[in-house]
């Protein structure tokens, strides 16, 4: 924001105005550690990931659709810290005042006078559409079956390439095991509304409001989808386990996994495509253009996963 600031300056003639000079970065060279991949005809199918979970039961097969989910209710997952220091900048500086200053001084109030506006001007349009399918792995797939148990479509992902092997498929059951398991998927959206307002600010050269504004609906996007998570363990039966903080919740600290389409373990943004297919997320709004990318830009998409073991990790190339 700082930069926009001096850039403006600049742009608009400002008496002193000057951008800041370009720091040089000195970057350490790393020291790579390599470790023996399986030799030929050893290739990892499945790793050591238990098997014997119990297959939780589904409230509903198929999908729903939910809309006018009130602020409230999504409003208290929002992080904060990802807020504050990712997406809106904030920091100490030296002989300045604190990080805790600057949120009880700034942060705070700026956020509170933000989500009232977002209200008052209901400029929010949240809404989800969610399902639960049958499925099983094979390898590197997670197929989803119809209710026949026929294959309806598949997803494959990538496996490590060293350590644990791990593999998103691994994390239900195979379908040698003559069991069927089960998928959640979501999308999520905040609507366009505040989309349109964003734009305007920008449009108009209001660089600081409309990234602030910007930054609070891509992670009242993530809130949301955070909050349908946890409804979502609820409907399987495995939130027991969920921290009584929401910090404890950022930290994953609960039975299962949300996955978003982009990421190490399921980087291809093609999968979208599947998802769209299974959720028909235009019902809330949702389109997918042809980069696969969600419009909405206030929206996101998960596969969720409810076996213990499954968490966040880098997958490399496929052994």
């Amino acid at each position: 924001l700082r930069l926009m600031d001096a850039l403006m300056g600049v742009k608009r003639g400002v008496p002193g105005a000057t951008l800041p000079e370009l720091k040089q970065r000195r970057v350490r060279a790393a020291t790579v550690v390599t470790e023996p991949e399986p030799g030929e005809g050893e290739r990892v199918s499945r790793s050591d990931v238990a098997a014997d979970n119990p297959v939780p039961t589904p409230p509903f097969w198929g999908t729903r659709v939910v809309k006018g989910i009130p602020l409230k209710d999504y409003a208290s997952w929002l992080d904060e810290n990802a807020l504050f220091k990712g997406q809106w900048g904030l920091k100490a500086s030296r002989g300045g005042p604190s990080y805790e200053e600057l949120l009880e001084n700034e942060g705070r109030p700026r956020l509170r006078g933000l989500l009232e506006k977002l209200h008052t001007e209901s400029l929010l349009e949240a809404a989800v559409v969610h399902g639960y399918f049958p499925c099983v792995s094979k390898g590197d797939d997670l197929i989803i079956l119809d209710e026949n148990g026929s294959e309806r479509t598949r997803f494959t992902f990538p496996r490590q390439s060293r350590g644990r092997y791990l593999c998103l498929a691994d994390f239900f059951r195979s379908e040698d095991s003559g069991e069927t398991d089960v998928v959640g998927l979501q999308v999520v959206t905040v609507g366009s509304r505040i989309g349109e307002a964003t734009a305007k600010l920008f449009e108009a050269n209001a660089y600081r409001e409309y990234m602030e504004l910007h930054g609070l609906s891509v992670q009242l996007a993530e809130a949301l989808a955070e909050y349908w998570h946890a409804r979502v363990r609820s409907d399987l039966g495995i939130s027991a386990a969920d921290p009584a903080s929401v910090d404890g919740m950022f930290r994953t600290e609960y039975q299962g996994c949300r996955y978003s389409l982009g990421y190490p373990a399921c980087p291809d943004l093609e999968d979208r495509a599947k998802i769209a297919d299974l959720l028909r997320p235009e019902r809330i709004g949702v389109h997918l253009s042809e980069e696969f990318q969600l419009h909405p830009e206030q929206s996101t998409d998960a596969i969720v996963l409810h076996h213990p073991e499954a968490s966040y990790f880098n997958a490399g190339g496929r052994t």
